[in-house]
């Protein structure tokens, strides 16, 4: 795991993965931007226009949406960042593979921008339900100080960990293998998804996160297969 993290840091200056790098980030500003903005004029809306409130109490309830965006933009920050890199995991994948496992990158399969898109939908679709569900259990956890901390990380490591699996899984696993892939490698895709979150909980890394996340799962599938 060490050695696929320091090889995905290493290669963080090629020129592909900066570009995916600056696209994502670009894209997910651009949605959190967008919620936040819907956000605060919904509230200011529905102050003024249905309550009659003053100018006053309508900049409150904006400065209320505000604040709820960016709490949201901080709680679905994870979610959001991986089904964006999701659309261009194509791209992460391929320049790390052309960079260390040229033979593999002859035999990939391309996937769609529609493909890669559904997958990314869904990635962020499960993460969004499955954290729901547990929400009772994180608040149950509460009281024990660190409960939730180490519940919230082993589900999102699970989630994560699944989804990087699967990005480089679906372009050279047989769609009727990946179930049994997917068995096989629980615990190892487990271990990276703790790794991605880990990465997410850190300032300034946590930005380069997804991308990182993809390219450490790109090396840890193929060192895993070649063995």
């Amino acid at each position: 795991m060490l050695n696929a993290l320091s090889l995905s840091i290493g290669q963080l200056g090629d020129r592909r993965i900066l570009a995916v790098l600056a696209k994502s980030l670009a894209l997910t500003l651009a949605i959190f931007a967008a919620l936040g903005a819907a956000l605060v004029w919904g509230a200011r809306r529905l102050a003024a226009g249905w309550f009659s409130a003053s100018d006053g109490v309508a900049d409150l309830a904006g400065l209320a949406a505000l604040l709820l965006a960016i709490l949201s933009a901080w709680l679905l920050f994870r979610a959001i960042a991986i089904a964006v890199v999701g659309l261009f995991a194509d791209e992460v994948v391929q320049a790390v593979e052309a960079k260390h496992y040229p033979d593999r990158l002859a035999g990939a399969r391309d996937l769609s921008f529609a493909r890669s898109a559904a997958m990314g939908l869904r990635s962020a679709g499960r993460a969004l339900l499955v954290n729901l569900a547990f929400a009772p259990i994180y608040l149950i956890l509460l009281v024990t100080g660190v409960g939730t901390a180490v519940a919230f990380f082993l589900v999102n490591s699970w989630l994560l960990g699944r989804d990087l699996g699967d990005m480089i899984a679906v372009r050279h696993v047989p769609s009727g293998d990946l179930k049994d892939w997917r068995m096989a490698t629980r615990l190892s895709r487990l271990a990276l998804g703790a790794a991605g979150t880990a990465l997410f909980f850190v300032p300034l890394a946590n930005f380069l996160a997804p991308v990182l996340g993809a390219a450490m799962a790109t090396h840890l599938f193929h060192r895993r297969t070649v063995k």
